[in-house]
């Protein structure tokens, strides 16, 4: 039985009020501080929840709400830029369909859903320091207040604050040279709704998908080498930006129409794709990490929303059934650290296919029909990553906090 019977969650985001959620239904009373004074409804690109990630949100009921406002994606259909098909993939049968949806849908639903399960969320509460004593830890913020319990967890995004308290040498976000951009065309394009196609197209890479209502929803990673921050990447016009997009996949198909189709309000500039990687030290006596902040890797895993909900759900397994902090704490990172790490080199593979070249891109297309016989046949592609499933109900043994 844990004596942990308090913590502070340090960020509002997706990660915060899921490990609000779980660590309340381990017994311990967990509240939610955010920095920013609003929500962040409307904002972001999309993403996909995989089936892990579902079997873990399932743990705190959150499951329904974030299916209620997803797409189900059961194939994914890889093409080139003149259309031809590469490839197609399904999903693994027997696990309930990925979700496609967008970032802004998601924080609602998990929001909604976490205040409905009790968990109390402050915003404008942004931390600027954390003290430990041997009782506890207690947070200081902003504006001049504070606030104390037996533990705190750091879900605070890529740029945690968090992380560096725990370690002042911890390594921050690393550049990759893909500059992201998502938006919402008023078009339906000839394809299924359970559907996402992949384009690697002559210069870019574009991903979408046909939503319900008609319109297409699509992102596109483009190779650029300098990093830009979301905000350094808002200060160029809308209309700016979609007229060089216009210009770089005017020969790919499905661009000229999605692009045509884009107004400027509907375009989402995201900067570069920033990740982490490995994090030496996850955890103090008192202080611990969780989601981004410790494990982000690029949005071409698919899994970065997924992990933070394992992680979360994990974490907090662990805090309930062992008998202090730091038995706890050891134990998540040894159950977390290698399979968030090897999704993170998958993913870095990924990117480097996305700026391929034409002969490349030949090479993939004759390759497809053997590949998907064997090292992309679903199970061996997916079912490492998608089969995983956290044991709430099995207690966590000590010897965990000691391998």
């Amino acid at each position: 039985m844990t004596a942990i019977r308090t913590a502070l969650v340090i960020g509002g985001g997706i990660a915060g009020p899921v490990t609000a959620m779980a660590l309340r239904r381990a017994g311990i009373e967990a509240s939610v501080y955010e920095a920013y004074t609003g929500s962040a409804d409307g904002i972001g690109g999309t993403l996909t929840i995989a089936p892990n990630g579902l079997d873990a949100l399932r743990v705190v009921g959150a499951d329904t709400p974030v299916k209620a406002v997803g797409q189900p994606v059961t194939r994914t259909v890889i093409t080139d830029g003149a259309g031809r098909r590469i490839g197609e993939f399904s999903g693994l049968a027997d696990l309930e369909p990925s979700q496609a949806m967008w970032r802004s849908d998601l924080y609602r639903a998990v929001h909604e859903h976490a205040v409905a399960s009790g968990v109390p969320i402050e915003h404008g509460r942004r931390l600027v320091d954390a003290e430990e004593s041997p009782t506890g830890v207690t947070a200081r913020f902003a504006d001049g207040g504070s606030a104390s319990a037996d533990i705190l967890v750091g879900a605070d995004g890529i740029n945690s604050v968090v992380r560096t308290l725990i370690d002042p040498a911890a390594p921050g976000p690393r550049h990759v040279p893909l500059l992201n951009f998502g938006g919402l065309a008023d078009i339906a394009l000839p394809a299924r709704t359970d559907a996402a196609s992949f384009v690697f197209g002559r210069r870019g890479f574009l991903g979408y998908w046909v939503q319900p209502d008609g319109r297409t929803a699509w992102f596109a990673n483009l190779p650029h080498e300098a990093p830009m921050t979301a905000a350094q990447a808002r200060q160029v016009p809308a209309g700016e930006w979609l007229r060089r997009l216009r210009e770089i996949y005017a020969h790919d198909v499905p661009g000229p129409d999605l692009l045509r189709h884009t107004g400027e309000e509907a375009l989402v500039t995201l900067g570069t794709v920033a990740i982490m990687p490995s994090v030496p030290r996850w955890h103090s006596d008192r202080m611990v990490l969780v989601g981004d902040s410790v494990h982000a890797p690029s949005p071409s895993s698919g899994q970065g929303a997924s992990l933070a909900a394992e992680s979360a759900v994990q974490l907090a397994r662990c805090l309930r059934d062992l008998p202090d902090a730091p038995s706890a704490f050891s134990a998540y990172v040894r159950l977390r650290r290698d399979r968030v790490e090897k999704v993170a080199a998958r993913a870095s593979r990924t990117n480097n296919s996305k700026a391929l070249g034409p002969f490349a891109i030949a090479m993939m297309r004759l390759m497809m029909p053997l590949a998907t016989r064997t090292f992309l046949a679903p199970e061996r592609a997916l079912g490492p990553e998608q089969r995983h499933h956290v044991e709430w109900d099995t207690p966590v043994p000590a010897l965990a906090a000691a391998l």
